[in-house]
């Protein structure tokens, strides 16, 4: 099955629906990072979560960056997405490993710990939207509940999933955002609540091979509703010699002149794709001379 997400909304319009099956992005980041299970949970909720708020996005250039920052293991996990389906990321530490929880489910929380989520959307505006929130759980879903609450005041329920498996590759993938729109009536909202109360999780439903259309039938079961779009999401890095070049010549004409004649050579590695770019001594005499004029 490809990975993609489907928007939809139901109830009279009040409710707004995202569900996304993301097994095969996961994986590949998975493959990338070599990440532990844990690791591949924690990182694959994030990009889930992240591929989702970037198709919330009016401008398919638009694009939102996703922060957690915890005292856990993890360190840091950092996704970028954009209005075109595409996303990106990375986890500081993908090698922790920690015990399974006592209900045998593996222990993102823990990993992730305590600290902060900071979501930057940059509109094409002159300043950037940036909001933040505490991490309540460390277990993504939750944390995106509360920055949802407290940073947007939009009350929303959140479900993102990792299932590996005995290889530890990604079995299933996927997550849902639901959101209450002004309007709603306090009985839709009784009803979707006990609704959501009774479900399985979100990796089951994958693991069934259910598509995103049939887990939207069973997360608004008794409701109408009206799927508005359908669009596929991949993992992608932009990444590109021209931006490590930029790099390069950020750290300044002084740094830069340091490394031509002590190193005479410079590796860069991309956080999002572990690509290696290699520049000698000509080229980073080019972009010396391109700093200074």
């Amino acid at each position: 099955m490809k990975d993609y997400v489907i928007r939809a909304v139901a109830a009279d319009r009040t409710i707004r629906a995202f569900v996304a099956v993301s097994t095969n992005l996961v994986e590949k980041a998975r493959a990338i990072h070599d990440t532990t299970p844990v690791a591949a949970a924690a990182l694959g909720r994030t990009l889930t979560a992240t591929a989702i708020l970037g198709l919330m996005l009016k401008d398919e250039d638009s694009k939102v960056s996703v922060q957690i920052k915890g005292d856990g293991p993890v360190k840091q996990i950092l996704a970028v997405a954009n209005g075109k389906g595409q996303v990106k990321g990375y986890i500081s530490n993908p090698y922790v490993d920690l015990p399974l929880r006592p209900d045998g489910k593996l222990d993102v929380g823990s990993a992730v710990g305590k600290g902060n989520m900071v979501v930057i959307k940059d509109l094409g505006m002159k300043e950037p939207y940036v909001g933040q929130s505490e991490l309540v759980s460390g277990e993504i879903a939750e944390d995106f509940t509360a920055y949802f609450a407290y940073s947007e005041q939009q009350p929303s329920a959140v479900a993102m999933g990792v299932l590996i498996d005995r290889d530890r590759t990604i079995k299933a993938s996927g997550g849902f955002i639901l959101q209450p729109l002004p309007g709603a009536a306090e009985e839709t909202l009784e009803k979707l609540e006990n609704r959501l109360q009774s479900i399985e999780s979100i990796t089951s439903f994958i693991d069934k091979d259910m598509n995103p259309e049939e887990i939207l039938g069973v997360l608004l079961e008794g409701f109408d509703f009206e799927i508005l779009e359908k669009k596929e999401i991949e993992l992608l890095c932009d990444c590109s010699v021209e931006r490590l070049e930029q790099a390069l010549v950020s750290i300044g004409e002084r740094d830069l002149k340091e490394i031509i004649e002590e190193d005479g050579q410079a590796e860069l590695t991309c956080h999002f794709c572990n690509t290696k770019y290699h520049f000698d001594k000509a080229h980073l005499e080019r972009l010396y001379r391109e700093a200074l004029s």
